[in-house]
């Protein structure tokens, strides 16, 4: 039989407002929750300042039973529940960290077959257990089971950038409850990315819904920086950049009106992404010491740590205006202001770049992305990719397909950016399948002046001469990469 619903559809501007605080949708959020909430399967992919996870949380709070929300990441999944449990909305976790008094409760809720718990966290490795696949079987039978969410959807495919083996076995939630609507939600796939997530999933019929929204964020300037190991400019020209910023913020037209807005000076919020802990470390500490309030943010950091700043960088107070950052921080952090973006090195995959970038300027005001490019760099992180194809590395990842794509990625990226003949925004679009040239409003370094940019790519980087040399001798194997 299939799954009772909810006989109609709730006010959701009124939850929206009461449970969420927010004052109204993004465009298409609506159409998405109207279409989850009438039972349909979903495929949504959106740019990261989106807001994915309200389109199954707020149908969480309406509708009738439990959503199961799989996730990869255990932070995001951390920093969700928290949200959700201060909006009064009973949501928990279930992963290998749960304390065993949290996870005894979750399970006892769910042997009830009635599950007090609207929305339930876990990772895809828990899912493939027999033991939680019998008590979600159970709640299927009370007809509970509202909905399955999957976050981060390109985990499933073997062409993504971040293929997980244990992605591929949710295929089971079709199989044995196909009366149970699926969403998957995604930043980053290609055509082909996307018909592999919908095939393993089993959602590819008549009752899908999709939505696929562009990848241009108009309000994003984005640039590449050309350096090189022999100038290593990159912290003279960020320091000199910020301190510009700094210094027209506090002239006299603008300070009054900082002023009247209760905003300081200093406080241009941003992120900057590095590739290891040890220099994120540093090079926090070396903005301190210029008076630039940065603080680091790494796997490794104690728990509390990390939240401290956390919650300081995200209501903006003295000392914490700027976090230097691994790939461990955020995901599904909710900050609208951010102002800045920028990598400090290149990343593995041109997916990873554009989500990073992405956290830029969610509320839609303008906002930089600068991304330092070394050809030094490009050969480091190849080197790496290659010895995690070779090793089947700590991610478990898939065979020889996955390994194409995470290369395939990385050279994108590495085209993407030495090109100094078009639209950074068009590149962008392009690579995820875009037929429409976006309209650039002078928001990227080639609009804004191409003949400079050419300029600066003759100039800034090592010759590849320089690089295979030093690549000969052994000089790129010490590099590491660490969250």
């Amino acid at each position: 039989m299939p799954l009772v619903r909810t006989d109609s559809m709730q006010d959701i501007d009124f939850t929206l407002r009461r449970q969420f605080g927010k004052k109204s949708f993004r465009p298409q959020q609506r159409e998405i929750i109207n279409a989850t909430l009438e039972g349909k399967d979903v495929f949504v992919q959106a740019a990261t300042s989106f807001g994915k996870s309200l389109c199954f949380q707020l149908p969480a709070v309406i509708d009738h039973g439990i959503t199961i929300v799989i996730s990869p990441l255990l932070s995001l999944m951390m920093d969700q529940v928290k949200a959700l449990r201060n909006s009064n909305i009973d949501a928990r976790t279930l992963n290998s960290n749960t304390p065993f008094p949290e996870r005894d409760h979750i399970m006892k809720d769910l042997g009830t077959g009635h599950p007090l718990t609207r929305l339930l966290y876990v990772t895809p490795e828990l899912c493939s257990g027999p033991y939680f696949r019998e008590r979600l079987e159970l709640v299927h039978r009370q007809k509970e089971l509202a909905r399955i969410a999957v976050d981060e959807a390109h985990c499933i495919s073997e062409w993504g950038h971040d293929f997980r083996k244990d992605f591929k076995r949710l295929s089971w939630f079709r199989e044995r409850f196909p009366d149970v609507p699926i969403m998957c939600l995604t930043a980053t796939a290609n055509e082909q990315v996307r018909n592999d997530i919908l095939t393993t999933l089993g959602i590819n019929g008549p009752n899908l819904k999709t939505f696929t929204m562009s990848s241009f964020r108009p309000n994003l300037h984005l640039e590449v920086r050309f350096t090189s190991d022999q100038t290593d400019d990159r912290y003279d020209d960020f320091v000199s950049w910020l301190k510009g910023v700094y210094e027209r913020r506090a002239k006299a037209d603008r300070k009054p009106e900082l002023d009247e807005m209760g905003e300081r000076v200093e406080n241009v919020s941003g992120i900057i992404y590095t590739t290891s802990r040890d220099e994120c470390e540093s090079l926090a500490a070396s903005l301190r010491s210029h008076d630039i309030a940065a603080r680091p943010f790494h796997a490794k950091l104690a728990n509390q740590d990390k939240e401290r700043t956390l919650q300081k960088w995200i209501k903006n107070e003295v000392g914490y205006d700027i976090i230097v950052a691994t790939t461990a921080f955020g995901m599904g952090i909710d900050k609208d202001d951010v102002r800045f973006v920028v990598h400090w090195r290149l990343p593995k995959s041109f997916e990873g770049y554009y989500q990073e970038a992405g956290r830029a300027g969610r509320d839609g005001k303008a906002s930089y992305c600068f991304l330092y490019y070394s050809r030094e760099d490009r050969d480091r992180v190849c080197g790496m990719i290659v010895k995690d194809n070779m090793s089947g590395d700590r991610r478990d990842k898939g065979g020889e397909a996955n390994k194409r794509a995470r290369m395939e990625s990385h050279e994108a990226l590495v085209r993407y950016c030495e090109d100094t003949g078009g639209c950074r925004h068009a590149a962008i679009t392009k690579y995820f399948g875009e037929k429409e040239v976006p309209k650039c409003d002078f928001a990227c370094d080639w609009h804004k002046d191409r003949e400079g940019l050419k300029r600066r790519w003759r100039e800034g980087l090592a010759s590849e001469e320089w690089v295979c040399t030093q690549r000969e001798e052994g000089a790129f194997e010490d590099y590491y990469y660490s969250e």
